[in-house]
């Protein structure tokens, strides 16, 4: 059921916090969870995952020695009994705050509800392919018969708060806005000449490359992206010969990704290396991000490319509005339309000058307003009142238990 279960102990005085989670793999709420990890001030607090399903290698990315890491092997459709596995692990592990994340996992408040768990916090991260808007009346019901064990609700994007508030009845004393940080240090602009990871002669000096780090699924709608690379052969503002398409990424959309690109006979201009590690790397050797997803939280790689110093081209969907300025340090066009997605990028490309001074104002932006204490400090601020509230609430509960007793001796 676990690892790194030495790490940490019940005699460690510093609270813990177990993050309930459906799978630890590569993915924009996953990577935001071990940036949070990371850059957690470790006397403050120690944490503990858990993995509905199962974790992968990207939890080698957690720095800190003191996470313990534990799968519950959830299988496909129902699995009642993983509930009583989680019950069993947390009673074992006595976290004072259990923080579950998006849709997949709001049933552990009840777990941790009935586990004892007096802190207990929600994070919405994003939507589904299934429900892109949270509109399915079987989800909206969900979370709001789960609303009341939830003592306070995280969400990383406008939309998501309008949407707790105005279709859950979130209140918004209950409701916190944190916005994912990025690592301005790890991800920054490129400094002399460009070379990037790409094989041997893919792009030179005075080719463009046009970039993307995303999972190869529906919802991030790669195929659009690659629909609106062929359509610039077409009116592109420069020759279509100096331009280069890099997805970065897996999934299941990337093999007929690459098919369609051979199809257009355009799959020499085009780079879909899959799940890479140096992803600052291959962010500095482009010109400019692309993202045609069909639903967003707030995206990390967004992020990421901005604190490169990339102009970002993205869909107006979820949280990317609360990122991307358009005119200013990238553009949004409608989801689901590659079309406006190639005309996006050809204006783009019309004007190297836009693209640099964008980028300039994409970095600055990151820096500003989107830092990694900033996150922190968010998180933080959320443990620390829910861990005074359920302490303050332990002698009132207690002093009340006891007066019953005194009434009831006394009849």
């Amino acid at each position: 059921m676990s690892a790194l279960a030495s790490k940490g102990s019940a005699a460690d005085p510093r609270p813990c916090v177990a993050h309930v989670i459906h799978r630890l793999d590569v993915g924009g709420m996953e990577n935001g969870l071990v940036n949070l990890l990371n850059h957690m001030p470790a006397e403050r607090y120690r944490h503990a995952i858990i993995c509905m399903t199962d974790y992968t290698r990207f939890s080698e990315r957690l720095q800190r020695e003191d996470i313990s890491l534990h799968a519950l092997h959830k299988r496909e459709g129902k699995d009642l009994g993983v509930h009583r596995r989680l019950w069993r692990l947390l009673r074992e592990l006595r976290p004072a705050i259990v923080h579950t994340r998006n849709l997949a996992t709001l049933e552990g408040q009840v777990t941790a509800a009935l586990a004892g768990v007096r802190a207990r916090v929600h994070g919405e991260h994003g939507w589904d392919i299934a429900d892109l808007d949270g509109s399915r009346d079987k989800h909206r019901y969900m979370r709001r018969l789960v609303r009341p064990l939830v003592g306070r609700y995280i969400a990383l994007s406008r939309h998501q708060m309008d949407y707790l508030q105005q279709r859950v009845g979130v209140g918004t004393e209950r409701l916190t806005h944190i916005c994912n940080g990025v690592d301005t240090g790890r991800f920054h602009p490129c400094e002399g000449t460009r070379t990037g990871p790409w094989p041997p002669g893919f792009a030179g000096p005075e080719d463009i490359v046009i970039g993307s780090v995303m999972r190869m699924q529906a919802v991030k709608a790669p195929l659009d992206l690659v629909e609106a690379f062929i359509a610039l052969r077409e009116h592109a503002p420069v020759s279509f010969e100096r331009l280069r398409l890099v997805i970065v990424g897996d999934g299941p959309l990337r093999e007929q990704a690459r098919q369609r690109l051979e199809a257009a006979g355009v799959a020499q201009q085009a780079w879909l290396p899959g799940a890479r590690e140096d992803i600052p790397q291959c962010l500095r050797a482009m010109d400019l991000f692309a993202l045609p997803s069909l639903a967003e939280g707030i995206c990390n790689t967004i992020l990421e490319a901005m604190a490169s110093g990339l102009p970002v081209i993205a869909t107006d969907v979820g949280g990317n509005p609360d990122l991307v300025t358009p005119g200013n340090t990238g553009a949004l066009v409608p989801a689901g339309a590659p079309a406006a997605l190639a005309e996006a990028i050809r204006n783009a490309l019309a004007s190297p000058d836009t693209r640099k001074r964008m980028g300039q104002a994409a970095r600055i932006r990151a820096e500003a307003a989107f830092s990694m204490d900033a996150m922190v400090a968010g998180y933080l601020g959320v443990y620390d009142s829910l861990l005074d509230r359920a302490n303050a609430r332990t002698p009132s509960v207690r002093a009340g238990r006891r007066r019953r007793q005194h009434e009831t001796m006394g009849r």
